[in-house]
């Protein structure tokens, strides 16, 4: 779990349950070592890729891509940054938003799955 994702999960936390829940997974991921954690490589490449995603740059692995707006490069900026560490931590990235990380994977290759289909 990244803990930009665990930020994510917390602010849509509906009461002080539910925040404390995310808290003791917290707690846990980082006891197990498995919290992965945006360093500051990470946020230099987020910044580079949101960078190419307003600017609609070519990519090398896609050819020329659309310019995002500002209100849209805003809200993709947790996501780019969930691609950049999982991508540094060579893992599988599950999610139902395939949409932005498509987006994403153009700039940062990393491997996402939709989360019906790694759940079955």
């Amino acid at each position: 779990m990244t803990a930009v994702v665990l930020q994510e999960l917390t602010v849509g936390a509906n009461d002080n349950t539910e925040v404390k829940y995310w808290n003791e997974v917290r707690k846990a991921r980082e006891k197990d070592g498995t919290l992965i954690v945006p360093n500051a490589e990470d946020w230099w490449m987020a910044g580079k890729v949101l960078n190419s995603l307003l600017r609609g740059l070519k990519s090398e692995n896609a050819g020329k891509t659309p310019k995002l707006s500002a209100d849209e490069i805003q809200r993709i900026t947790r996501d780019v940054l969930i691609a950049r560490t999982a991508r540094r931590e060579n893992a599988l990235l599950i999610t139902d938003n395939i949409g932005d990380f498509d987006k994403i994977k153009k700039f940062c290759n990393v491997r996402t799955q939709n989360g019906k289909d790694f759940l079955g």
